[in-house]
């Protein structure tokens, strides 16, 4: 047995809590999974079916923990694990499932076959043969926490720049974008790029909110390795840094998977450490417009819109009324995509897929059963509160023809509070407004 094996066994093993060998013994083989997933919707091929992915891993798990798999293989496929078959497991897990979850919704017994596709996650960064591109993106943020001083000058240069453009477009000209100020009540975290930073910090400015920018992004890539200590080591960051400012919230970005990482892991990873509120930056829209903390027109965006539900903000994250609330107050014309909320079909680019350029063509083919939904709401405007799915929308906007535009929830916000300018990027927008826009803004 080869070093490679004996580590992947080995992080099986780590992982052979209830839960999981819960998942490992319960399925039924009844198929009921197979509509509830994209990739088989799109391909209805049985590799597709996700009690089929599941069964690859099983197993394994049968030969490690059944004498009469060991016995007798043939009789209950039972396989010995080996390189070709690991080889095999880890592109299933991540090029053949995004881990949205709807199957696990949808099995009559609950079974959960992500969190099998995420212990073979974990095997395959433990052995060395998860991609390479994860693994790299995840030690680069955990060296950049180790010494942020390496690229925070050049940072605050940037932010300088972003809040002479804040001043431009709002005509306030005591509008900040605040970093690293001690006592604020908010800590927002954004991605990485401007796209994150100033649209938020127009909305923070015009409610007034006592807040401060995050040095950090919020993604996190060891989630999507589901290596528990690369993710901690990522999330540490923002724990330490919220700690020594005394915030009293974290607001995230619009992110699924950091959205729900910090919601539901990190309060229990850092347990004691961890006194903070978290909620989703379109929590905090959806109160400013409810307490009038911000003005918002919707007859700044007449056209058709719809919204996509990412599968960690709404089926993971239970963030689903939100950011309808928020969309039916920015726009004239909303429209929802059927099945939506918590049964809405994945878009495909989830589970950090989109950063694996060598499954592009697989991930665009998955992604025809959320392009024939947008199709058949007629909208032109796709909002979508996630970064990696508007990522990937855009990309099966583009291979299926859809002709939509795809935005997030807080570039709609600042459009309908109709800013004396748009902001930088955004001024083909204000095409779509019609006349009424121009005198409205005058």
């Amino acid at each position: 047995m080869t070093e490679t094996i004996q580590l992947a066994l080995k992080t099986l093993e780590a992982q052979l809590n209830q839960p999981l060998e819960t998942a490992l013994e319960a399925c039924a083989r009844c198929g009921l999974c197979a509509e509830a997933c994209h990739y088989y919707r799109a391909e209805p091929k049985v590799e597709h079916i996700p009690a089929f992915r599941a069964e690859q891993l099983r197993s394994v798990y049968r030969y490690e923990h059944d004498f009469l798999s060991r016995l007798f293989p043939v009789w209950t496929g039972a396989k010995k694990l080996d390189e070709p078959m690991l080889a095999n497991l880890t592109e299933i897990a991540f090029s053949q499932c995004t881990l949205c979850r709807r199957c696990t919704v949808n099995c009559p017994l609950g079974v959960d076959t992500p969190l099998m596709m995420r212990a073979i996650r974990a095997m395959a960064t433990a052995s060395g043969t998860a991609p390479e591109i994860l693994v790299m993106l995840a030690d680069a943020a955990i060296e950049k926490g180790k010494d942020p001083s390496f690229y925070k000058e050049m940072f605050l240069e940037q932010i300088k720049e972003m809040e002479e453009q804040l001043r431009d477009v709002t005509g306030d000209e005591n509008a900040t974008i605040p970093v690293e100020k001690q006592g604020a009540k908010i800590l927002y975290v954004p991605l990485a790029g401007a796209h994150t930073i100033l649209p938020p910090a127009v909305v923070f400015n015009a409610a007034k909110e006592d807040w401060t920018l995050s040095i950090f992004e919020a993604s996190n890539y060891g989630v999507f390795l589901a290596d528990v200590n690369r993710a901690k080591q990522v999330a540490k960051r923002i724990v330490d840094e919220a700690n020594r400012l005394g915030v009293k919230e974290i607001v995230i970005a619009e992110c699924g998977h950091a959205y729900a990482s910090y919601r539901w892991d990190v309060p229990n990873w850092f347990a004691g450490q961890f006194d903070f509120k978290v909620r989703s930056l379109i929590e905090v829209l959806g109160d400013y417009i409810r307490e009038g903390k911000i003005k918002v027109d919707p007859t700044a965006i007449p056209e058709g819109v719809t919204y996509h539900d990412s599968c960690n903000l709404a089926r993971n994250g239970g963030l689903i009324e939100e950011p309808r609330y928020v969309l039916k107050n920015v726009a004239q014309d909303f429209r929802e995509m059927t099945p939506n909320k918590d049964e809405a079909i994945c878009c495909g680019g989830g589970g950090g897929l989109v950063a694996l350029a060598e499954y592009a063509e697989r991930r665009i083919a998955a992604g025809k059963p959320k392009a024939d939904q947008i199709k058949q709401t007629g909208a032109k405007v796709v909002v979508a509160a996630c970064e990696n799915c508007r990522l990937q929308i855009g990309d099966i906007n583009e291979h299926y023809n859809l002709n939509v535009k795809t935005t997030a929830i807080t570039d709609l916000v600042v459009r309908a509070m109709r800013l004396p300018k748009p902001l930088p990027g955004h001024e083909a927008e204000y095409l779509f407004e019609g006349e009424g826009a121009a005198i409205a803004r005058e």
